[in-house]
């Protein structure tokens, strides 16, 4: 039997986007723990299954609900509204992560005297730097040397790429493009063809940031493809399953990864809206850009603390510690910024649909 038409289930008012959401963020969280003691994330065995890593996965995840409820944001909002609330979700939550790990952490893991870090220009650089570029590699002064990776903040390369996707609504919205639903088609699929493209031309050989350039941009319009086509498409297992199977029969050409990408951005749909959204978890708190912020750090300083087992060891310590500051993150920082956004808005609701990058 053919599932309800995106739009009706969204007419439903319950779903599972924020459940999704914490899940995603955890198994970010679960995929570190088989890299951060050892430099390897290609050791993680879903890598060798399927090419990409758990934490890969969970990013394409983030980057499809992203897509859908951003552009549903957009949609609803006028470009004002959207420009706003865009940057009261995601600025307020990594500018005070920046300040907590560089200022606090850092000062208390670095092997320097509290007085020459913080006059060290490398803090500074690393403030800057993570602020204005979203640099994700940078190293603390005297900070994780002996650690595989030094980075404190590592996953906040994302937020480049998502910061642009909401550029890229924006830029469309001011266009007319979300009142038409092609030119999003022609989007999803021009960024397929150039990626399969790219495979076909370099092989194993494609550079992973070239990949990154086409996979996000592709996953995040296929999630607005998904909105915008809301009234046509349906929520239905069976085309998530053909996407699944479509994937795993071409495993073995360029045309998997596309193919692999518009399943996971349709099933990420397929799960928040379809019928398993009513046994999903929909908590009130929305912890996962917290989640998503503080574990890496958190994990990083676990490691750097006892070295000696394993990032699976240390993975449920790295929980006990991350999902405390994720809360603290929520309720002291986020949920305070979405509160100003309501009263900007002229709104006493919160809202339960509004998505943080990842």
């Amino acid at each position: 039997m053919a599932g309800p038409t995106i739009a009706t289930a969204l007419a439903r008012g319950r779903n599972g986007f924020t459940g999704l959401r914490l899940a995603l963020a955890l198994a970010v969280v679960v995929s570190h723990a088989f890299s951060v003691a050892t430099g390897a994330a290609g050791d993680e065995p879903l890598a060798r299954l399927t090419g990409y890593t758990l934490g890969e996965h969970a990013v394409n995840g983030f980057f499809a609900v992203s897509g859908f409820l951003v552009t549903m944001s957009c949609d609803r909002r006028g470009l004002r509204d959207y420009a706003l609330a865009r940057a009261l979700r995601i600025l307020p939550g990594f500018v005070a992560a920046t300040v907590l790990v560089s200022l606090l952490l850092g000062a208390a893991m670095t092997r320097l005297p509290l007085s020459e870090y913080l006059r060290d220009p490398a803090l500074w650089s690393f403030v800057r730097g993570t602020l204005t570029a979203f640099k994700s590699n940078a190293a603390l002064p005297g900070v994780f040397e002996a650690n595989p990776y030094r980075a404190p903040l590592g996953t906040i390369w994302t937020l480049k790429y998502e910061s642009l996707c909401y550029l890229g609504v924006l830029l469309a919205a001011l266009c007319g493009l979300l009142r038409r639903r092609i030119p999003t088609l022609l989007i999803v699929a021009g960024l397929a063809v150039a990626l399969t493209a790219a495979i076909a031309w370099r092989g194993p050989e494609l550079p992973k940031g070239l990949e990154t350039v086409l996979r996000l941009p592709l996953i995040f319009s296929a999630g607005a493809g998904l909105y915008l086509w809301r009234d046509s498409l349906r929520v239905s297992g069976v085309v998530f399953a053909g996407l699944a199977v479509a994937a795993t029969l071409l495993a073995r050409t360029p045309a998997y990864p596309p193919l692999l990408f518009l399943a996971e951005a349709y099933g990420a749909v397929w799960l928040a809206l379809g019928p398993m959204a009513r046994g999903l978890f929909d908590p009130r708190a929305d912890l996962s850009y917290g989640i998503y912020l503080y574990g890496w750090p958190v994990q990083q300083s676990l490691h750097a603390l006892w070295p000696e087992p394993s990032g699976l060891a240390l993975l449920a310590p790295a929980l006990a510690v991350t999902l405390p500051v994720a809360a603290l993150s929520w309720y002291g920082v986020e949920r305070p910024a979405l509160a100003l956004k309501a009263r900007a808005l002229g709104r006493r609701s919160l809202g339960t649909i509004e998505p943080a990058g990842p």
